[in-house]
């Protein structure tokens, strides 16, 4: 039987996305158990509620795999903690110099003065991106004071799953409980990509969709896409923040994956560090690409 090590955070997720009867085994940030003499520690990556960095250490050598990570304060997960080691491996998603995130208060501004906007147009606010992580980020900036705010199905379990977790978010409603005589016009709906192909969006009449994610910074990406606007929200790090990352780590060599592997690759090399490609693989949780027709 296949066997899943995380942290204590992230169990209650873990378990939505591998079935409740799953062997899941649980650690604490910063406790350490031993894999046939190895030293195997977990530490927080900033990336979503209860993501990790692993840290393995054999022999007095020490070895950090990031994961997907950011260091960007965040409101609903641990803060992303550095790890001083020999061997870092970071993801490189966003490894690029012109991607470089805006603060959250200036991000959640410009999500609560859209959905303002529309109202005052008379239509509904449709908000899409990711269903586990992203769309939680959101929906803690978002303004209840402004009108009801609404989750589709996908995103539902993963919600409640972070409040269970202790995160603080804003009181949503069910979109499928949502009264014969709603006025959706007041309304911000929370749901993923996919999800607009069904029936319930026929019946919000007027609506204006937004998508979140990291390749929003890229103004060509925005235009390739049938959406109404692009709000810049990605749960990686940017060019800067890999860089300090790096950094802060004080490892003398570096492998990188799953993203610009090449450019950061031939960064690092040029500040003197001992930098290296890993293959990359595609994840079902990764990022959608530039590529991707969000609707």
């Amino acid at each position: 039987m296949r066997r899943y090590l995380c942290s204590v955070e992230s169990e209650r997720v873990l378990r939505l996305r591998v079935g409740q009867k799953a062997h899941i085994d649980t650690l604490e940030y910063g406790h350490t158990m031993n894999l046939f003499g190895t030293a195997v520690s977990l530490y927080p990556a900033g990336h979503i509620i209860g993501s990790s960095q692993i840290r393995i250490e054999r022999d007095g050598e020490v070895v950090v795999i990031s994961g997907d990570y950011k260091t960007a304060p965040d409101r609903t997960c641990t803060p992303y903690e550095p790890v001083k080691c020999h061997t870092f491996v970071t993801e490189s998603t966003f490894g690029l110099p012109i991607y470089r995130w805006p603060t959250d208060e200036s991000l959640f501004r410009e999500i609560n003065d859209w959905w303002r906007s529309n109202q005052r147009k008379g239509m509904a606010s449709v908000l899409l991106g990711y269903s586990l992580g992203k769309t939680q980020r959101a929906l803690s900036g978002l303004d209840p004071s402004i009108g009801p705010i609404l989750t589709h199905e996908a995103v539902r379990s993963y919600t409640e799953a972070y409040r269970l977790g202790g995160v603080e978010l804003p009181p949503t409603l069910d979109l499928e409980d949502a009264p014969s005589d709603f006025k959706w016009s007041n309304a911000m709906i929370l749901a993923t990509p996919n999800a607009t192909s069904a029936s319930w969006i026929s019946c919000l009449g007027e609506f204006s969709a937004a998508f979140m994610s990291g390749w929003m910074a890229v103004r060509t990406t925005r235009g390739r896409n049938s959406i109404d606007h692009g709000f810049v929200l990605s749960d990686h790090v940017d060019w800067p923040s890999l860089l300090d990352a790096v950094a802060a780590t004080e490892a003398e060599r570096v492998y990188v994956t799953h993203g610009y592997t090449r450019q950061v690759v031939r960064y690092l090399s040029e500040q003197g560090l001992d930098a290296k490609e890993l293959p990359t693989y595609k994840s079902s949780t990764e990022e959608a690409s530039p590529e991707l027709q969000f609707l």
